[in-house]
This record gives structure tokens, sequence and C-alpha cells, in this order.
């Protein structure tokens, strides 16, 4: 029954395997749409710059006709206008044209700190040149810059920032790995604490139908006995018979506890640990040592007695079945920072890392023959109904295994 939760280790693996690679197939695609429109806006700029060049660099010269107008020519007016269209059509890419000595000459599409003078937008205010004198500092530090040469001695660069749209995609693959991620836990949990929310139900219908099955039985061989008693039987196998019966009742009383909230009582942890092993010492092999380690002051804690013995039984009934009869079984009971803690440690078969916790869900046993429950109640009982911790606290295969127990103390005595 191990290869269940074998399986489903493997069932997690491959849901985030699956996971992963559709996540990684997203971000590929949205990365790669970044880049190509992150390229298009370089090839814009680098149309803009080369725009920029043929105004500059364009000749001029002036004629003189026979009225003796002047007129001077430059390119054709075509030409100039399509040029000026190239420039005045970068409506949202920032840039910045400086010379070779950091003046700036010319710059778009930034949102200054003060209004411009519209009959001198150049005319900066000495904040707007602060302004952008830090975002020439800070995208010198980008890859967006393209160097303008105007003639063999003069140099024009070009630095742009990320246009608006260029920055909203680029945190989409960000935003997207987070959604996604997002929901994939979402499933996880959601299918987890369903599957939880079953197992409960389970549980209680299984423990409310036990404990009504065995009622009738016992209530059955209760009698038996009472009659066996006054019909003068064996007082010793009168007394065996009706411990055997008692011993049911207890039973049916823990199934039924089991199916619903169980009363709480105050109890002293050593005196209940005791009383929980007494079962399990007179039914232990002679091959088995069982030595119960107490402090000297005993404390209160909460509990329900019958469901507490009841771990205690299944805790020894587990350690003695790893050591397959023969070995030492140590129970040690003592206080940690406002807990109290039970550790049972045996010298059995021991447990493999990987199954530390697969060993309290239902169905796992490393038995033959089983049903790998009780550690999964000694969970339930331990947890949902007294509010303590129940793990394995170590184990080594072929030397043993150490569970502990932790429960809130309510008093110190």
């Amino acid at each position: 029954m191990t290869n269940i939760y074998d399986k489903r280790r493997l069932w997690k693996w491959a849901f985030l395997l699956v996971s992963l690679i559709f996540v990684s197939i997203f971000l590929y695609i949205s990365t790669e749409l970044v880049d190509d429109l992150s390229k298009q806006e370089r090839e814009r700029m680098e149309i803009w710059a080369n725009a920029t060049k043929q105004l500059a660099a364009a000749p001029v010269f002036m004629p003189t006709d026979s009225l003796g107008a002047e007129m001077a020519f430059a390119m054709s007016g075509n030409d100039f206008d399509f040029l000026l269209d190239i420039i005045e059509g970068n409506r949202n890419i920032p840039v910045l044209l400086i010379d070779n000595n950091d003046n700036i000459l010319q710059y778009r599409n930034f949102r200054l700190p003060e209004e411009l003078d519209s009959l001198a937008p150049y005319d900066l205010s000495e904040k707007n040149r602060v302004f952008l004198e830090n975002k020439l500092a800070a995208l010198k530090q980008t890859k967006n810059h393209i160097v303008i040469n105007i003639d063999a001695s003069t140099q024009q660069h070009l630095y742009y920032e990320d246009s608006t749209l260029l920055k909203r995609i680029s945190y989409f693959p960000n935003i997207q790995l987070a959604v996604m991620v997002i929901f994939v836990l979402i499933v996880y949990f959601a299918v987890m604490s369903t599957k939880k929310a079953e197992q409960n139900k389970v549980w209680v219908g299984l423990s409310k139908e036990t404990a009504h099955q065995l009622g009738t039985p016992i209530s059955s061989l209760m009698a038996w006995v009472e009659m066996l008693d006054a019909s003068g039987v064996d007082k010793e196998i009168v007394d065996d018979m009706n411990k055997d019966v008692k011993r049911l009742s207890m039973i049916a009383d823990r199934f039924s506890k089991i199916g619903s909230k169980p009363e709480m009582e105050l109890a002293y942890i050593c005196e209940a640990v005791t009383k929980g092993l007494e079962y399990m010492r007179a039914r232990i092999s002679s091959n088995v040592e069982l030595n119960i380690h107490l402090p000297e002051n005993d404390c209160g804690v909460r509990l329900c007695l019958p469901l507490f013995e009841w771990v205690m039984e299944n805790l020894a009934k587990n350690a003695v079945d790893a050591m397959r009869g023969c070995g030492h079984l140590d129970v040690t009971v003592g206080y940690d920072h406002q807990k109290a803690y039970i550790e049972v440690a045996d010298s059995g078969k021991g447990l493999s890392k990987k199954n530390f916790k697969n060993v309290f869900n239902p169905g796992f046993t490393t038995k033959k023959r089983g049903w790998g429950l009780g550690l999964t109640l000694a969970k339930r009982i331990i947890e949902e109904y007294h509010g303590g911790k129940i793990f394995v606290k170590s184990s080594e295969i072929n030397v043993g295994t150490v569970f502990r127990i932790e429960l809130p103390i309510i008093t110190n005595e």
C-alpha cells in the first residue's frame, strides 16, 4: 500500500512539471513580444536619428535670381516636409538629442516638472534643465543610445526611453507569472482541502457507524456475562469475559468520540501516559523491554483520556510490530517551553526520511498486514482534538524510530 503515496508523489511532481511547462511557454511568448516591440522602437529611433542627421547635414547655398531676390535651397520641399513629419511623428517615445559636450539640443515627450514657455520652448528653466540632465545620466546607463555622425568632425547622440506601452507590456510577463503561480496554488490547495474535507466526513461516518454496530452485540454480551455469573460459572472465567466486554465497550466509546468533538478534561500527563501503556505492557512479548521515563513533577494538560490512551496504545503497538517482537521501547515524558512532550523510541526497522509524513496518511503501512489507520487516527486525535502536534522526530533504517507528541501545558504543579 506504500505505492499509493509513491504514486501520489509522482502525480504532484507531474502536476508541478506541467504547470512549469505552461508557465514557461507563456513567459517565452510574452518575452518575445516585449523584445519585438523593443526592436521596433529602436528601428523607429534609428529612422528618427537618420532624419535628424539629414536635416542637420543638408547643404545650404544662397543663389541670387535675375530680380535680385535671394532664395535658400537646402533640399526639395517634399523631402524637407517628409523629414519633419518623421521627427514630429514621434509622440510617445521620450528622446534626448545632445552633442559631444552633453549639451541638450532637442528633447521630446518628457513630462517636465514645469510648464514650458510656448514662445521659447527650448529656453529651459533651472528645474526642467536639472530634470533633463538627470534623465540623461540615467539613459547613459542603458543601451538606448544611437550615435549620429553629422560629418567627419561632428557627432550627436540620441538617447531614448522605452515608450509607455513598452513599459507596461514589459511588466506583463511578471504579472502573468504571479497570476499563474497563484492560480496553480489555489487549484492545488482547493483540491487538497476538498479531499481533506471528504476524508473527515468518511472518518466521522465510519466512526459513528462502527460505534453503532458494536453497541448491540456489546449489550448482548454484557447480559450473557451477568447470566453466566448468576448461573454459578467459575468467577475467574466470568471476570476475564467481563474484562473483554468492557474492552469492547471502551473501543466503541472511542469510536463514538472520534465521530464527534470529544469533551476535554484536566489530566496529569505522567499519569495519563502510564495508564495508556498499561494495556500494552501486559500484552507485549517478554522479549520487548518497555521503559517509561517520567519527570519528578507532573503537570496538567487538557485531555480526552480514552482517546489519548488510544494514541499511546497505537504508538506502542506500532513500535512492537516494527521490532518484530524483540527489542526495547522507551517512552519519555518531559516539558519544554510551556509544552509537555512524549517521545516514543523503538529499536525497530526504522523509516526512510521521505516517509516521515506519509506514515500519518490513511492506508500507509510498512507491514504485510494492516489497514494503516492507527497513526492517522493518532494524528487526528492529537492535532485536531487536543491542539498538539505529533511527528516523526528521527528515524534510521535498522536502528529505530522516535515519535514525538507535544501538548500545551495548562497548569504546572
